[in-house]
């Protein structure tokens, strides 16, 4: 497999066969991500994919594959359909392929152009939506507004394609804290995704908001605030069927949860870990990453 600069997938991807469609992220602006500033954004041609798929063959049976990189959802219509049909081509055997989305990629998508991608086994798309307070979403240049971000989730969901979005623990700094975790709390409760991932900052040197940092302009949580960022969410969010987890390298508490079933079990363990201030139940700093 011939894999272009740094390789990112979702934590649950990690025994799928990941192929590149794309070269960097079409968006690239988000100031707190330095993963593809040094990658200058292409689509790669349908046959240097299908390279790679008849590549991978000699890893047999696939159940599961992963497009990326950033966003490959922006590739247009009649191309991802043709990079999906070359994926069940190669491998029959592939119950799911999923792929990281923004919403501006959702929302050039109809409904029926979701089904239709749904038909060629695209069961899964990961959205980034960080935070659910307007002001920080234009602050750190996601480029969508909690209205688009709603309106794309829900386009998701409604093509019966499974929505997980990730959100970002400590993106509002110690000043916005508080809004930040209750108002992502509120879009979570209004995009009732499947899965959610909390994933916490780490400040990136090269990024805009390594600037901020250095520049004494963002200060991030310490821990135990990162913490009750993550209680908050999951106290005042409200799900149908939900996957929660903040097990990603980047977090000091690990949490694995479906709500709202086991939500009081998991705000007891938070509480505890709260109350007692206990470094030794946190993830040591070294071993935290992206």
């Amino acid at each position: 497999m011939r894999y272009e600069g740094a390789v990112y997938r979702p934590p649950s991807e990690a025994g799928s066969l990941i192929i590149q469609a794309t070269l960097g992220c079409h968006h690239n602006k988000c100031t707190f991500c330095g993963s593809y500033r040094d990658k200058p954004f292409s689509i790669r041609s349908i046959d240097k994919i299908r390279e790679d798929l008849a590549e991978a063959r000699y890893m047999g049976p696939i159940q599961r594959v992963f497009l990326a990189d950033g966003d490959a959802l922006c590739i247009s219509q009649k191309r991802l359909i043709e990079i999906l049909e070359s994926v069940n081509e190669f491998f029959p055997s592939v119950d799911r392929i999923g792929i990281y989305a923004n919403a501006g990629n959702i929302l050039h998508k109809s409904i029926e152009d979701l089904e239709a991608l749904r038909t060629q086994k695209l069961k899964i798309i990961y959205m980034g939506v960080e935070t659910g307070d307007e002001a920080l979403l234009e602050k750190i240049f996601k480029g969508a507004t909690y209205n688009q971000l709603i309106e794309a989730g829900r386009r998701v969901k409604d093509s019966s394609i499974l929505l997980s979005v990730t959100v970002l623990l400590g993106i509002g700094g110690i000043d916005g804290s508080e809004t930040h975790a209750r108002e992502t709390a509120k879009i979570l409760t209004d995009l009732d995704p499947d899965y959610v991932g909390a994933l916490s900052v780490i400040v990136v040197p090269g990024t805009p908001l390594y600037e901020d940092f250095k520049q004494g302009r963002f200060r991030l949580p310490d821990p135990f605030g990162l913490i009750q960022e993550l209680r908050t969410m999951i106290a005042e969010s409200s799900f149908t069927n939900c996957v929660f987890r903040s097990n990603h390298a980047s977090n000091y508490l690990p949490v694995k949860a479906t709500l709202p079933r086991d939500k009081p079990r998991i705000l007891e363990d938070i509480d505890r870990v709260l109350n007692t201030r206990d470094q030794t139940s946190l993830r040591p700093e070294f071993l935290r990453a992206l």
